[in-house]
């Protein structure tokens, strides 16, 4: 079985990083070069190389801050001092930004790649990202039913599938190379839709 090299940290850790994500932003993985890496972050290749032993490693490295600072927006967003729809039109409006942006479709694309050589890159990914973003939806959605604003019996699978309703055609469509961008109009059309679809089967009628 393969398994992920360990990463080492030392002082220039979080400034290789910084400079890694300020490039693979602006030039998503493929573009993005280590020697552009370097230079961003101010730092030698051989420096970042003692750090990461390839680009792959480092893009999840980054990808795991990126969701850490999600997963941070999430305890702020997925609160009961608002309205369901209201809450979940913003957080649909979060998760399709990162499913739909070049960033979120390279570390699916890597993730789905890598499997077979190395299923921990995913792994990690999915624990240190998406499982946590899951558990902090169950948590709002268990705080709404305790309130009497939504009515759910199965809190894991409704936020499966709130998740799901918010991919719908977009993400698949760019996953595939079937269109290169994605208008505001088609995105808030995909948002509204979920969470209509989500509130006409969980919501209660007053609060909607």
């Amino acid at each position: 079985m393969n398994d992920v090299m360990p990463i080492k940290k030392g002082r220039k850790f979080d400034q290789v990083l910084d400079g890694a994500r300020t490039v693979f932003m602006s030039d998503g993985y493929e573009g993005a070069s280590v020697d552009a890496i370097a230079r961003a972050a101010g730092v030698s290749k051989a420096t970042l190389y003692s750090y990461f032993a390839d680009k792959r490693l480092l893009f999840m490295e980054v990808a795991k801050a990126e969701c850490s600072l999600q997963i941070e927006e999430a305890d702020t967003i997925l609160t009961v001092d608002a309205n369901p729809r209201e809450v979940l039109c913003t957080a649909a409006d979060r998760m399709l930004s990162f499913f739909l942006s070049s960033f979120g479709q390279s570390i699916f694309r890597i993730c789905v790649a890598e499997s077979d050589r190395f299923p921990e890159l995913g792994r990690e990914f999915y624990e240190t990202g998406p499982k946590l973003f899951r558990a902090k939806m169950v948590e709002y959605l268990r705080e709404a039913v305790a309130d009497g604003e939504l009515v759910i019996d199965d809190l894991a699978l409704a936020a499966d599938q709130f998740s799901e309703l918010c991919k719908a055609t977009l993400f698949s469509e760019l996953m595939f190379g079937i269109r290169k961008s994605v208008s505001e109009a088609e995105k808030t059309r995909v948002i509204e839709g979920a969470v209509e679809t989500f509130l006409a089967r969980y919501g209660v009628k007053e609060h909607l």
